[in-house]
Parts: C-alpha cells; sequence; structure tokens
C-alpha cells in the first residue's frame, strides 16, 4: 500500500469521516608553484593527489639546464619514491591515497644553471616553492524538516496518535536507504487563518538522518563511505518531500475540498540541510576559502571528536586529523 493511501486512511480514522579541489590547476591538470607564494591544496581522502610541478609555470615554458629538484616532506625530511610518493625524474610529485597525516607543507627546491653561450660562465641558480596540501572529506549530510498539520483540538489522544503514524510511515518510506527520522516533535498552536478564523494545527519537526542502524551495511567495499550515505540522503528527502506534495494533492483534488479535521496543511514542508564532520575534519572558511563547503582535516593546535563542523583549539596537539586533546 502506497505510503499517502496509508496516511489517508489513519486520516480519516482520527477524524471520523527519502573532488578534488585545487587553487591553481592548469589544463594538464599540473598544479605549478608560484615564487615567494604558498599554494594550498585540498585532496579528497583516500583519492590521489594532483601531479605538483616543482616549477612555475613561466618557468616551464622556458629551457632549464641541468635541473635538480629537492621534495621535502611535512616532516622536514626529503621525499624519496616508494609505493605512496611518486617523484619523476622531472621533479613532479603525486601522492596516492591520501591520508590525514600526510596534510602539511610540501616544499620543492629546483636548482639549474645559466650559461653565457660567449664565454661558457655558469651560474647555479635556486628557487623555493611551497604547496600547502590538505586532506578533506564531504560532510556528511541530514535535514531538518518541519511541517504542520490541522486537528481538532490541541486537547486530546488523537494528536499524539497522528505523530506517531507519521514517523513510523517516514521511517518505512525511507528504510531501504539505511536513513531513519531522529528527534521528532511537535507542538500544537492555535492559527489565525484569513477568512477562516482560528484553526488548532500541529507543528511537527524532525530530522533525516543517514545512520540508520545498520547503515555500514549500504557502504559494502567503498572506504568514502559518505558518498554512498550522502546520496541516500538525498534520496530520501526527495522521497518525503514527494510524500507530502501527494498530500496536498489528495486532499485538494480527490475530496472536492471536503476535508477531514485532520489534514496536511499546504505549502508548509519546509527542509534545511544540516551538515556534520567526522571526528578530526571541520570547516573553516577564512583558513580554507578554496574549500570552503569540505570538511577539511584538523591542523595541528586544533582538534575535533564528534560529529561538529568546526575544528576545537588545543595546545598540545601537534598532528593533524586530531580527535582528542591530551
Amino acid at each position: 500500500m502506497r505510503a499517502w493511501v496509508l496516511l489517508f486512511a489513519v486520516l480519516w480514522y482520527l477524524t471520523g469521516v527519502g573532488r578534488q579541489r585545487y587553487s591553481e590547476r592548469t589544463k594538464k591538470g599540473f598544479i605549478y608553484g608560484k615564487p615567494g607564494h604558498l599554494v594550498k591544496i585540498y585532496v579528497k581522502l583516500h583519492r590521489n593527489s594532483p601531479i605538483l610541478v616543482c616549477m612555475d609555470f613561466k618557468r616551464a615554458e622556458k629551457e632549464t639546464v641541468d635541473p635538480t629538484y629537492l621534495w621535502i616532506g611535512p616532516n622536514e625530511k626529503q621525499l624519496t619514491g616508494n609505493y605512496r610518493i611518486n617523484i619523476t625524474e622531472t621533479g613532479k610529485l603525486m601522492v596516492k591515497d591520501f591520508l590525514e597525516p600526510l596534510s602539511g607543507l610540501y616544499t620543492c627546491t629546483l636548482s639549474y644553471k645559466t650559461v653565457r653561450a660567449e664565454t661558457q660562465e655558469e651560474k647555479m641558480v635556486k628557487q623555493r616553492y611551497d604547496f600547502m596540501i590538505f586532506a578533506y572529506r564531504e560532510p556528511d549530510y541530514s535535514y531538518q524538516m518541519a511541517v504542520r498539520f490541522t486537528t481538532k483540538s490541541c486537547i486530546g489522544r488523537y494528536n499524539d496518535l497522528l505523530f506517531r503514524v507519521l514517523k513510523k510511515i517516514l521511517d518505512n518510506l525511507i528504510s531501504d536507504l539505511s536513513c531513519h527520522v531522529i528527534e521528532p516533535s511537535y507542538k500544537c498552536h492555535v492559527v489565525k487563518v484569513p477568512k477562516n478564523g482560528l484553526i488548532p494545527e500541529l507543528f511537527i519537526a524532525f530530522q533525516v538522518n543517514p545512520f540508520a542502524p545498520g547503515w555500514r551495511g549500504a557502504c559494502k567495499d567503498s572506504i568514502d563511505c559518505e558518498d554512498i550515505t550522502n546520496h541516500n540522503i538525498l534520496q530520501a528527502r526527495d522521497r518525503i518531500e514527494e510524500f507530502f506534495r501527494s498530500q496536498a494533492y489528495i486532499f485538494y483534488h480527490d475530496f472536492n475540498k471536503t476535508l477531514p479535521a485532520m489534514h496536511f496543511v499546504d505549502h508548509s514542508f519546509q527542509v534545511i540541510r544540516l551538515d556534520s564532520c567526522r571526528p578530526g575534519f571541520g570547516k573553516n572558511e577564512g583558513l580554507h576559502s578554496n574549500c570552503a563547503s569540505c570538511c577539511v582535516v584538523c591542523s595541528p593546535g586544533t582538534f575535533s571528536p564528534d560529529v561538529d563542523v568546526t575544528c576545537q583549539t588545543c595546545i598540545s596537539v601537534h598532528i593533524y586529523g586530531a580527535k582528542s586533546c591530551p
């Protein structure tokens, strides 16, 4: 039985009638250094970094004699090629399967010679390029929703029964998406409606969350499960929105405007997206303007212990992605 039909039956019974992000990038997908400037780069967790070039774009357009490249990682040690760090003979760097501890300052020093053709006089030139790389995740989405229903009176057991039935219907509507309704609540208010006098109405609020019991089963082999949970919660949002649209349609088209005393108030459905970040990540639009909507790894001196959206200060933290304050 379709959910809207079930709710209709209940109402009549009661009344009796569901990236990468970079700051600088070329057409080839390379990111070049900028002399004297820090280049910020954001790499999604468990993805490969973009290719960092140990040159600025102008230098790359010119001949470079006897170039050598020295990459220094966030631990202030020289980077060498391994299963995770890939450095080419032309000084290009890529970090594979990026993780929180890999965040930090990557510095490359380019050394090359200038040669005077007439005298063969050589001069060694050095140029340093700084890249700041941050791991990030997409935020986990949930939705705060609100609807209103008319009622016969603010006193009586029918209001509570409607509230419980509605929650059950919505849960069933999105259960296959591993989503559920949390923190439901309602209050009854008397509303003066133009041309209709005083009408008691139930103001119902609830949150739709993508982490119903057993939600990890939907992730399967996916490492970045937020991609799946966010896809599911978007579907859940659309289903619930369609459900309430159907409520307005059935009452205003199928009953010739003879409505039961308890019915959905047309256009009362409201929805707001709520973002949260996993522990060790947070949002900071001022610091990370190029990734303002991202959950960026908490920098040293900060931590995030829960699913908040900000990293908190902790001077004893010296790592990226801290989840506690020692």
